[in-house]
């Protein structure tokens, strides 16, 4: 009976997780491309470890600004927006990062 109890606070507590994540498919579609993107960078060699960890940390931000923004259970036009702009700018420094000729060594 207990573990009943738990595994149903356990369901309530991931409903309103799981809802929020799916509000946003294509934020998060989008983060896990770049995210690939840093990744296939660090494999060619087009990145440095430096350059990579940057990038990483640049990702965490806009996912921050995701989860901060869906806090509530929903993004509004306003929080979306910015949510995507962060995203083409970090899309930006990827690009510029993985064509600046300086590889990793």
């Amino acid at each position: 009976m207990r573990t009943m109890v738990i595994a149903a606070i356990a369901a309530a507590f991931a409903l309103p997780a799981a809802a929020q994540t799916q509000s946003t498919p294509r934020i998060d579609t989008r983060q896990q491309i770049q995210e690939r993107r840093i990744e296939q960078g660090e494999k060619s060699g087009a990145l440095t470890d430096k350059e990579a960890a940057r990038l990483d940390k640049g990702q965490a931000r806009v996912q921050k600004m995701e989860d901060k923004a869906a806090a509530d259970g929903k993004l509004s036009a306003k929080e979306r927006r910015r949510i995507e702009q962060a995203q083409d700018k970090q899309s930006r420094r990827i690009y510029r990062e993985k064509h600046d000729k300086q590889g990793a060594k």
